[in-house]
């Protein structure tokens, strides 16, 4: 393949606090779900790498946990997880919620980002609530604590403005190679993003029963004589309790998990899925090095 002398491509982080709208962005972006959503937050547990190819470029989108004060293993692994990309990216995107005040998790992000010579923009998310002059307020209040290369306002529900937001990000990008092929859109492997689907579900059907508990990992995926890809997985909780709300009286809670995960692991696939979820208790594991590194969760640094 002959080299485009003017490609660009560079590797983007979206950074904010928890559940402002980078999964959401991540998903409109890339034009396919690659990352969960749920009104829960710190729902986004690895850094999920979304990618976006243009004739001009090649965008490399890193979504990283929602930035909070750890309580225990699993967060300290997600808060190392998030501050990792802030050197190691061409652009930091850190995304607010228009609807809220910036509080003290926007001015805890701020300071960490002071230092970072990337250039920063501020994506203001959710414009689509509010009143031009309120909007006008927000950028006032932002940019007078720090300096941004870019400001854009956007809706990553809607769509509103994302177009120009990643031809703005183009401007900023050097020249560089073709990470991935053109019609790849994420570089985790299916067995990943069929966890994540499943436990999308977990946590939109229990919702504060069974917050953040819950590991799913993916025992096998194959295709049978039925020609269907037969998937079976576990889902890993905390506490008996915690398994009796995910199986729900008669297993009724588990077969709305399956089915709503089939359903969008079908898509993903393209193909007919048959799925199987079973319930584990394995008491504490957020705090075990050795369950956190069985269930995916290894601190891994972008080359």
């Amino acid at each position: 393949m002959e080299e485009n002398q003017s490609f660009k491509s560079g590797f983007i982080s979206i950074i904010g606090r928890p559940n402002v709208g980078k999964s959401t962005l991540l998903n409109r972006i890339v034009g396919q779900k690659v990352a969960i959503m749920s009104d829960v937050p710190q729902t986004t547990r690895n850094k999920i790498q979304g990618v976006v190819t243009t004739d001009q470029s090649q965008m490399v989108f890193i979504d990283t946990p929602g930035i909070h004060k750890p309580s225990h293993r699993l967060n300290d692994f997600m808060l190392q997880s998030a501050y990792s990309t802030f050197n190691q990216v061409d652009i930091v995107l850190f995304m607010v919620n228009a609807e809220e005040k910036r509080g003290g998790g926007d001015n805890f992000i701020m300071e960490r980002m002071e230092k970072i010579r990337t250039p920063k923009f501020l994506i203001i998310n959710k414009i689509d609530k509010i009143s031009p002059e309120e909007l006008l307020h927000i950028i006032t209040d932002y940019t007078s604590v720090q300096e941004f290369a870019e400001v854009v306002p956007i809706s990553a529900t809607n769509g509103n403005n994302v177009d120009a937001l990643l031809q703005t990000i183009q401007k900023y990008l050097p020249v560089g190679p073709q990470y991935y092929p053109a019609d790849q859109v994420t570089d985790h492997p299916e067995y990943f993003i069929v966890s994540e689907f499943i436990r999308e579900k977990v946590l939109q059907l229990t919702r504060e029963e069974i917050p953040h508990s819950v590991a799913v990992v993916v025992d096998s995926m194959q295709r049978n004589e039925d020609n269907k890809i037969h998937i079976y997985a576990t889902i890993i909780v905390e506490r008996s309790s915690q398994k009796g709300i995910i199986i729900g009286k008669g297993g009724k809670m588990l077969k709305e998990v399956g089915t709503r995960a089939r359903r969008d692991i079908e898509i993903m696939l393209g193909d007919k899925v048959f799925l199987e979820l079973w319930v584990k208790v394995q008491k504490d594991w957020r705090n075990k090095q050795s369950h956190l590194q069985e269930y995916g969760y290894r601190q891994k640094d972008y080359e």
